[in-house]
């Protein structure tokens, strides 16, 4: 059946600034010896099989090798508490490729699904800044990198599931524990964009 949701989303991974995995299309390595990243999306509206989204959020927590297309893996969800049985099944189908749309192309580097974790999460935009709180297992803000003009950077024409246009946005608070994958400092990699996802 057809869905589609859209809304804002953000990343902070332990990469230093700018990650390389995104601006090569996965084909530099990390900064680290492995790749730790939380993606967080907040949808503002969508339908999934009929079942209303609008107003939900999920994360993705994922370890994964140096090189990020060697694939295997280990990936987590954090799934708003605040969204019904139903909805959380839609979203994690959406959120594992299950369900089709870009996180499908996802799929065949994912090894282990570590599991879902019910969190209440809120999620703000305020002035160049995105942040998030999962529960106590996350606590994560970005800020919009900008040019001695005061414009926000960007890089362009990215193979990225959130949008081919990411917004530069180093992490100024970031804290993440969960699935067994910790991590968090400040002035680490970081994204924004809008997403507009469909199947």
């Amino acid at each position: 059946m057809a869905w589609s949701i859209s809304g804002t989303y953000f990343e902070n991974c332990n990469c230093d600034v700018v990650c390389p995995c995104t601006w090569s299309g996965l084909s530099r390595p990390a900064t680290q010896d492995r790749c730790n990243v939380l993606l967080a999306f907040h949808v503002d509206r969508g339908q999934i099989d009929e079942v209303d989204v609008s107003g939900r959020t999920f994360g993705l927590l994922a370890d994964a090798p140096k090189q990020m297309t060697d694939g295997n893996w280990r990936m987590g969800i954090l799934m708003d508490a605040a969204a019904s049985d139903d909805q959380a099944a839609k979203l994690q189908g959406v959120a594992t490729g299950e369900l089709g749309g870009p996180m499908a192309g996802l799929a065949p580097l994912i090894g282990e699904v570590l599991g879902v974790e019910r969190v209440p999460i809120t999620y703000e935009l305020a002035d160049g800044a995105t942040r998030a709180r999962f529960g106590d297992v996350a606590d994560v803000e970005v800020a919009h990198v900008r040019s001695i003009e005061g414009k926000d950077m960007t890089l362009g024409n990215v193979p990225h599931p959130a949008n081919s246009t990411l917004t530069i946005a180093s992490s100024t608070r970031s804290q993440v524990s969960a699935f067994g994958i910790s991590f968090g400092a400040p002035d680490k990699s970081g994204f924004t964009a809008a997403f507009s996802w469909s199947a």
